[in-house]
This record gives structure tokens, sequence and C-alpha cells, in this order.
């Protein structure tokens, strides 16, 4: 059976090798070119030996995904690439730089954790396809390789120092491979990224919050929120129906109690849906006394769900009612709306899937 070496953590490269009859080092060489050198090609791995390459081509693969679409909008600083996978599914990643004049430049990478997503979110064009399949862990980790070959052809040695599990897909759905991805991405041996700059974004999976919350893992939780109250969110995000606000809400206080980290609830703003004044009350209501702050996202309509977002003015009215009720809120920066960065929307115009 070819093994791909894109899934293997560090450990379970060492029992690979030892299998293979090869010294315990190799794993470190091997694991260093496939996890911190993104490389997908062993002849590259020019510190083995030509028997053992020779052989990992007979015996191993490097799941790579080919780039089958790309366009880029916010002067270059936004790339949206449409991802095409070994059995030609397509996947969707959004590679973001933001420019800093104190500190490093931040380049964040939105990647999916699987083909298509089953959760049914009203505004979000990928549920509307259904899901396909999850992604591997090599998979999930490949698309943040992509974007740095790509930062390495247009930027030279800037690297992707963020990474948020908010494109494709629910998560803690795919829950061991997203869990592993995270580890391979912050592993020391690899691209070594903190994991203080992994968001995983939810929409509600409880008993996916309360095993997280045990993983220790300083990461971002950000709980795709949207609504104060049951009627509303079980209409916008149907898995309500099933983990209601009651139950969801007590996971994130168990998960601030054992973590000690902030939770991020992502509101999207929906003209005259849930953006009024009474709605500001019920949501600072509902967060009151957590560790947490609420991020307010006009809604990046799809071209057939019908729904606006409000006004800047009405955006900012509801973010300054929050802040007076003493919740910590920000507005997302809006990027990629040109090039249809809202998740889904670019794999829905294409044939690949």
């Amino acid at each position: 059976m070819v093994q791909d070496l894109r899934s293997l953590d560090f450990s379970e490269y060492v029992d690979w090798v030892t299998r293979l009859g090869q010294p315990k080092y190799r794993a470190a060489q091997i694991f260093r070119w496939v996890h911190r050198e993104g490389v997908a090609d062993f002849q590259r791995m020019t510190d083995l030996p030509l028997e053992l390459r020779q052989r990992l081509v007979a015996e191993a693969s490097i799941s790579a995904p080919k780039i089958r679409k790309l366009l880029q909008s916010d002067a270059g600083q936004t790339t949206k690439l449409l991802l095409e996978l070994d059995d030609h599914q397509c996947i969707e990643t959004v590679l973001m730089q933001y420019q800093r004049s104190t500190t490093r430049d931040r380049i964040t990478v939105c990647a999916s954790t699987q083909v298509g997503c089953s959760m049914g979110c009203r505004f979000c064009a990928t549920g509307a396809g259904g899901l396909v399949r999850n992604l591997t862990s090599g998979e999930i980790v490949g698309q943040i390789y992509t974007c740095n070959h790509l930062l390495a052809r247009q930027k030279g040695s800037k690297k992707v120092t963020n990474v948020v599990f908010m494109g494709m897909g629910e998560p803690l759905m795919n829950y061991r491979a997203t869990v592993k991805a995270m580890r391979l991405l912050s592993d020391p041996r690899g691209l070594h990224i903190s994991p203080r700059r992994i968001t995983v974004s939810t929409c509600g999976i409880v008993p996916g919050i309360k095993k997280l919350a045990q993983e220790g893992l300083p990461i971002t939780l950000a709980i795709s929120l949207h609504a104060p109250e049951d009627s509303l969110r079980d209409f916008l995000v149907p898995i309500n129906q099933r983990y209601s606000l009651r139950q969801l809400m007590e996971a994130c206080r168990y998960y601030v109690e054992m973590t000690n980290r902030r939770i991020t609830f992502e509101y999207t703003l929906i003209r005259g849906l849930n953006d009024g004044p009474e709605m500001a009350f019920k949501l600072a209501e509902l967060v009151k006394g957590l560790l947490a702050n609420v991020n307010l996202i006009p809604v990046n309509a799809t071209e057939s769900d019908g729904l606006l977002a409000p006004e800047p003015v009405q955006v900012n009215r509801f973010a300054e009612t929050l802040a007076r009720l003493g919740v910590n809120v920000t507005i997302r920066e809006s990027r990629g709306g040109a090039i249809a960065a809202a998740c889904g929307q670019l794999r829905a115009t294409s044939c690949c899937h």
C-alpha cells in the first residue's frame, strides 16, 4: 500500500522508516522535506541516498493539490485558489496578506477541511452542494504548503504566519484530521506555526468543542453564531436544531474553563434579519460574563440567496450598541468580494466537482 507522507506525524515517520529497515534519523530528514520545505518530489530530497529516493517513489506518495484556478484582488493582497486533489475533487483556499508597519507582516491562509459541507448554513455557498468527503490531514496541510510555494515565487522569503480553518467544510465534523493537521503545522520540525496563530471555526458541534478543549492546543476557537435566539438560529444555522444555544454556550464556557483561551463569536450581519437593536441587546446578554469577543461580518451574499448586508452606518450602530453593553467587538475587514472569496462560490462556478 502506497503511504501518503503528508498525512503522517513525526512518530508515524519513525515507525514507517523503521519498517523500511532504515535508520531512525531518516525520519527527521524526510519529515523536514515534506513538512518544513513542503517538497512533493522525492528527487529533490538531496540528502537521501539515491536508492532510498527510488524506494520512496515506489512505496510512498506526497499528496499535493494542483492549482486549477487563481484569482486576485485587493491589489494582489488577497488570492483565491481553486485546488484540485488527487481524485479530481476541488476545494477552495484563500491567501490573505496584511502589511504592518511596526511588526512583521501577517500572512493568513483560510483553509478547507472538507470537500463540500453538510451543515446547510443559510448564507453559505459551500453547503448548497452538500458534503462529498472529508479531507485527509495531508490534504489540509497541503493547502498551506501550496500557499508558501506561491509566496516564494511572488515575495521571496515570506511564509504563512496564521491559519484559519474557515474554508469549505465543518472542521469538527472532520475532527481527527483537523487536529492532526494543527499538530503538523505547529510541529517545531515542520513549519512551526504557533498554535496561538491557528483558529478553528465551528458552526456549533457541541461534542467536538468539548473534545477540543481537552487537546492541550492553545488555539483560538471561533463560533459561527449569527443569531442570539434559537428560532432565528434554527433558520440560519440548522445544526442549532440539534445543539441549542443553551447547549452551545455551555460548551463554550467549558472550553474557556479548560483552556483559559478567549472565544471569538462570528456574527454575520444580514439586513433586516439580525441587525436590529433588539438583536444587539440579546447578543450582549448571551455572551455576558464569558471570555470572548464578537466579530461582526457583513454578509457576503451568494448569487441566489437574496440576503443583503446592512448599510455601513447600520453595521457601525450595531457595533456601538454592543460596545456600550460591555462587549468586546470588532468589524471584520472585507476581503475578496471581487473574486468570489466567500466559501464555495468559486467551486460552485467551476467544473471539477
